[in-house]
């Protein structure tokens, strides 16, 4: 069998490459690097590897007269803002000694430059070279220039993330208009699957080989030949490069270790991604708590019971927050993967346990509690530590878990969560007995603009039919509904009257645009949203700024994706439903698409599925497949090794973690399974990555 040992390295190893430049240097470092470095040590790696300082990448960021060494790590191509941006840094400071990682190979420099042929050396790197050395002033200062794949978060040992790709996303058949209006008439492509790499902008082509090469380092650092499989159209041009990876060639002949990958489009199961079914306590706290500035995945959690500062309500807080990505404590890590895996109520049990075990080991006053687990009684453990400062400081991983699981549990948003829920198993049941605008229909008695707060209780409130405070789902919750239920609007039952539907889409735009217009602040959703309806790039950044039209205007255009969520698995032959309905004696039940698939892969029979697509990689895989048609010649199989990568292109959802880890133990526990995607999803990710993202021309820095 395979260890997973040296993938479980890999990320570390390539962050050692970095860390062994940065004795006495000012280190600059972009968001999605930092949130890599995040997950492999923290910034405590970097000050232990010697260096002076770690500064945010910015031109407005220098280093000191008394530092002459810089180090830059950045995520993107080294041109354009990004080149800008290293000569303002480096023309503020007094540099003789610059080193700039970045983690975009240079093959990928050289097309972003337009050169075809294979040159000699890494001569975009050696120019840039020149060009920091004219920035520092003198052409005999040192400078270094390259390339380190630092693209891994690993989240969990079986848990990759690739924070650079957090915003990468399968396309949609509007994306597909607009390839079309580029080519001539009869060039155009019929569907997404027939879309080649070469008919993409530029930036996404960059996007997607960047992804492709990020995972090839992976491979070529473990030794290891991959067999490459897809389900989706952005997932085939992922895995359709991978496997023509000209520096992939020569590892694959002499390669002794072996493992499948396959690729599969988020936008395949968007009802598993917009649900709230999952039963995850860190489902609920990626949710409900601020996200981390600058980052995808984490979270802040408020220190502040552990100090005698005093809570003031809508202040900045003055104290820096707590994270889950303890990599320092063995014993957070495993804390962490089990909230991570298990159930709401198993992780919040072994939250408990190890903060009593904690307390006991510290001999400290603790008061043991049986039964149901209480926000309030995990905050009464944490603050035991509060007067320790020893005892603090050698549990703080542990209890920084502790209260970001006591502060969700007692979030006053968190109710939303079980509304949500029960509004989606009244649309999973009702979708098998009507029509698809007899279930629009029932969405409607939600879309009421929320009191404002201090209004609740007034007696304005029931005649205006609003609904009450923080409880209630706001406008980001509705569009996640909205998500949810047209995603399997497929499965409802064929309309006798279209213009029906029409009727309730439109009163479902008014209603949900003087929703968003009554809201007394946008949310930054909300506010991305109205971007495409703006003058300028800045959206509407407060509510004084939306207007009734602009709003209109921009759920218009959340009504025109969301037609075509329900259309995503219409190329699949097999794996074309995640519905199942009522017959009677078993309710309507949602079957996850990721399930259906791994039993694919694991089924004993070993069938040959028309939906995953195996990737040629050589003149050899071609011949072997094309012979098959003819003769009894095994092709690949995805369950043909003994590790198996899943790749989910759009982001994984912690529920679906441990889905996989369910379905694996349960046909073939001799696998070992490991996870990568773009990023560990929340239900309210899922609007802003369909609607707001520029899918077509992601930003690559120049």
């Amino acid at each position: 069998m395979l260890p997973t040992e040296g993938f479980t390295c890999f990320p570390g190893q390539m962050w050692d490459r970095v860390l062994s430049k940065v004795k006495k240097a000012v280190v600059f470092m972009d968001d999605k690097c930092a949130e890599s470095l995040h997950w492999n040590g923290g910034a405590t790696s970097v000050f232990e590897s010697g260096a002076r300082n770690l500064k945010q990448f910015s031109s407005f960021e220098a280093g000191g007269e008394n530092e002459p060494k810089a180090v830059f790590v950045v995520s993107t191509l080294l041109k354009g803002r990004t080149a800008d941006i290293i000569q303002d840094i480096v023309g503020l400071s007094h540099f003789q000694y610059c080193v700039v990682f970045t983690t975009v190979a240079h093959s990928i420099h050289l097309l972003a430059n337009n050169v075809t042929a294979e040159l000699e050396g890494n001569p975009v790197f050696e120019q840039f070279e020149d060009k920091l050395c004219e920035w520092m002033g003198d052409m005999n200062y040192t400078a270094e220039v390259m390339h380190a794949p630092v693209v891994f978060a690993p989240v969990s040992p079986q848990l990759f993330l690739a924070p650079n790709f957090a915003h990468l996303f399968p396309l949609l058949p509007r994306d597909l208009e607009t390839i079309n209006t580029k080519r001539p008439e009869k060039r155009r492509f019929g569907s997404l699957t027939d879309v080649d790499l070469h008919s993409l902008s530029p930036e996404l082509q960059i996007e997607i080989k960047s992804l492709a090469s990020a995972v090839n380092s992976m491979f070529e650092s473990t030794s290891t030949r991959e067999e490459s499989f897809a389900l989706g159209p952005m997932s085939r041009l992922i895995a359709g490069e991978l496997a023509n990876h000209p520096q992939a060639k020569n590892r694959r002949k002499t390669a002794p270790n072996k493992a499948s990958i396959v690729f599969i489009d988020r936008t395949l199961d968007l009802t598993g991604a917009a649900g709230h079914h999952g039963d995850s306590l860190v489902e609920k706290i990626l949710t409900v708590l601020q996200p981390f500035p600058g980052h995808t995945t984490d979270v802040q959690v408020d220190m502040l019971e552990l100090t005698n500062l005093q809570h003031i309500p809508d202040s900045q807080p003055t104290l820096a927050p707590g994270c889950l990505a303890q990599t320092q404590s063995s014993t957070a890590r495993l804390l962490w993967e089990t909230m991570l895996a298990s159930k709401q109520k198993e992780a919040v049990m072994e939250v408990r346990r190890q903060l009593v075990e904690a307390a006991s080991k510290e001999n400290l006053p603790i008061k043991m509690g049986l039964g149901r687990v209480t926000p309030e009684q995990l905050c009464s453990y944490v603050q035991l530590f509060k007067s320790n400062w020893g005892a603090l400081e050698s549990h703080c991983a542990v209890i920084q878990l502790g209260l970001a699981t006591a502060q969700t549990l007692r979030h006053p948003t968190l109710p939303r969560w079980d509304s949500c829920l029960a509004f989606e198993r009244l649309l999973l049941q009702a979708l098998g007995d009507s029509d698809f605008a007899g279930v629009l229909r029932q969405l409607l008695p939600l879309m009421k603009p929320r009191t404002a707060k201090g209004e609740e209780g007034s007696s304005s409130e029931s005649s205006s039919g609003s609904r009450s405070g923080e409880e209630e789902c706001g406008p980001d919750e509705l569009l996640v509904l909205l998500v949810y239920l047209y995603s399997l609007a497929g499965e409802a039952q064929i309309a006798d009257d279209e213009e029906e539907e029409e009727k309730v889409e439109r009163e479902l735009i008014g209603a949900l645009t003087l929703v968003i217009t009554r809201e007394t602040e946008l949310s930054p959703l909300l506010q991305k949203l109205t971007v495409t309806v703006q003058c300028d790039t800045k959206g509407c950044g407060s509510i004084e700024e939306l207007t009734m039209e602009r709003a209109h205007t921009a759920v218009e255009g959340v009504f025109d994706t969301l037609r075509e969520l329900s259309h995503a698995r219409d190329h699949l032959k097999q794996l074309n439903s995640v519905y199942t309905a009522s017959d009677g004696v078993h309710q309507a039940m949602y079957r996850p698409f990721l399930r259906q698939v791994l039993e694919e892969i694991f089924h004993p029979d070993r069938p040959e599925s028309p939906d995953i697509e195996h990737m040629s990689g050589g003149l050899t895989d071609m011949l072997k497949t094309g012979f098959s048609m003819f003769m009894k010649v095994s092709r690949p199989h995805p369950s043909d090794h003994a590790l198996l990568f899943l790749f989910l292109v759009g982001g994984v959802t912690p529920s679906e973690l441990r889905l996989i880890r369910e379905v694996v133990s349960a046909h073939k526990p001799g696998t070992q399974v490991l996870v990568l995607s773009t990023r560990l999803l929340r239900p309210t990710d899922v609007p802003e990555l369909l609607f707001t993202t520029q899918r077509l021309v992601p930003d690559i820095g120049v």
